[in-house]
């Protein structure tokens, strides 16, 4: 049997002999002594029921177990870990219920036959509905298990925001390429660590690959561990370039320390894996609040738009822009702290070998100088946060169109609607605010986001009084 199984071994062990011992047991001259305290229940009678209890509790540990063990691979493994506790629930109530009615009648009649009747009932029906609910939730996982793994393919179109858009040189679209692989195998297994830190479970995928659960046993702290593959690169110039940008990355975030941006911890490369180690973030982003009728109200809107204002100018401060600013990438965490996330296409302003044709970012939040492919500056993060404003307070982007070349046009050329004819409980002086922001021309947009948040705070005072 395999390693991963030995779990497995003493619970079904436990469980049959159990069911073994209570008729052996049972034969045995003492045990016409023996009774269950607080019941009517002796003699052999007494015994095979509490066997048969113990055989029933070892079931529910087994599940437990099978829970815990079993790996979340989002296949077969996934499907029989979503429904191991409601099958074990309702065997319980099932043999539990056999038990009684074979060894233990003078319990039931103990608790009145009407009362186990009603608890049975209860008990079926409930377990039934909870592993049904399971199996259809988790129905999918079943499929997957007889199907080949294929990669999704998302429409190239104006209306997907979900992905960054990565054009230019035959380098950047290597790497598009490696953030849509359907999951991380190498040497033909998954890893299960990089570096000190214990993988634990795929959390989804961020802006350069896939995202995992990891913890750090040094100091039992759990990170968000972000990893780009370099193996499927053949050319070694190509290879080289897109490790250094990598670590450019790590690099450029991992310099900024700010209450209201994610910590990076660690980097580093193991089995042809670049991986960056991160804070935890638990909370939900802005997007949840992007769209009628779940807008955020004014007086909570404000504020924390300002705090990813003043975030984002700490990070222009430090040579750091980040480039892909969207209400994807900006978290509320529980404690209503405001996190600005992904820092993966930023690039320090610094670099003497920054290219000016590559295009970087979210297409409907890019800015029209990254349309343009020019180099960028924080008034770039500026123009992509009055989109994120735009869009916040109206529950629709500034700029649509029916295909991406249309939408950059639109962006680069065509005015914003005014704010008041989409929101009329718009203060004038928010409306001003948000229209320096998008500004089109570098000199009229505002220089600092720092200034943005100062004018934000205006707002919101002037709001309350």
């Amino acid at each position: 049997m395999s390693k991963s199984l030995h779990w497995i071994i003493p619970h079904a062990s436990g469980i049959l002999a159990a069911l073994l011992l209570g008729p052996l047991l049972g034969s045995m001259a003492w045990v016409e002594f023996f009774s269950i305290p607080l019941t009517a229940v002796t003699g052999p009678n007494a015994v095979r029921l509490v066997t048969e209890g113990i055989a029933l509790g070892l079931v529910v540990a087994f599940a437990v177990s099978a829970y815990e063990q079993l790996p979340d691979n989002g296949r077969g493994s996934s499907f029989l870990r979503s429904i191991v506790l409601p099958s074990a629930a309702l065997i319980v109530v099932v043999f539990g219920a056999k038990a009684l009615r074979s060894v233990g009648l003078p319990l039931i009649h103990q608790m009145g036959v009407s009362a186990f009747v009603q608890g049975y009932t209860i008990g079926v029906v409930g377990c039934g509905l909870w592993l049904t609910i399971a199996w259809l939730r988790h129905l999918h996982l079943l499929r997957n298990m007889f199907s080949p793994p294929a990669v999704k393919r998302k429409p190239a179109r104006a209306a997907e925001e979900e992905e960054s858009i990565l054009s230019g040189s035959d380098d950047e679209i290597a790497e598009q390429a490696t953030e849509k692989a359907p999951a991380i195998v190498l040497n033909g297994h998954r890893p299960t660590s990089l570096g000190r830190y214990k993988i634990l479970k795929e959390l989804g995928r961020g802006a350069m690959g896939l995202v995992y659960l990891g913890k750090d046993p040094t100091i039992q702290r759990f990170v968000a561990i972000k990893t780009m593959r370099l193996d499927q690169i053949d050319d070694s110039e190509k290879l080289q370039e897109i490790r250094g940008r990598f670590f450019r990355e790590a690099e450029s975030a991992g310099r900024l320390s700010h209450p209201n941006i994610v910590t990076i911890y660690d980097a580093g490369e193991q089995h042809d894996l670049g991986y960056i180690a991160m804070e935890l973030v638990e909370g939900r982003s802005l997007k949840e609040w992007s769209r009628k009728p779940h807008l955020m109200p004014l007086p909570e809107l404000i504020p924390t738009l300002a705090s990813v204002a003043e975030a984002l100018d700490y990070a222009h401060q430090q040579g750091v822009v980040h480039r892909d600013i969207k209400p994807a990438n900006i978290m509320i965490t529980k404690e209503r702290l405001v996190k600005v996330m992904d820092f993966g296409i930023a690039k320090m302003t610094s670099n003497s070998k920054t290219q000016t044709d590559v295009v970087l970012g979210t297409p409907t939040y890019m800015s029209p100088e990254q349309i343009a492919g020019k180099k960028v500056d924080g008034r770039s993060d500026v123009f992509s946060l009055g989109v994120v404003i735009f869009e916040l307070l109206t529950g629709q982007p500034p700029f649509t169109a029916d295909n991406l070349s249309a939408l950059l046009f639109a962006i680069a050329h065509n005015p914003h609607p005014e704010l008041h004819t989409l929101r009329q409980d718009v203060p004038p002086m928010f409306e001003d605010v948000l229209n320096r922001a998008l500004q089109k021309e570098l000199l009229q947009r505002y220089r600092r986001a720092g200034e943005l948040a100062q004018d934000l705070r205006s707002c919101l005072q002037s709001l309350a009084a």
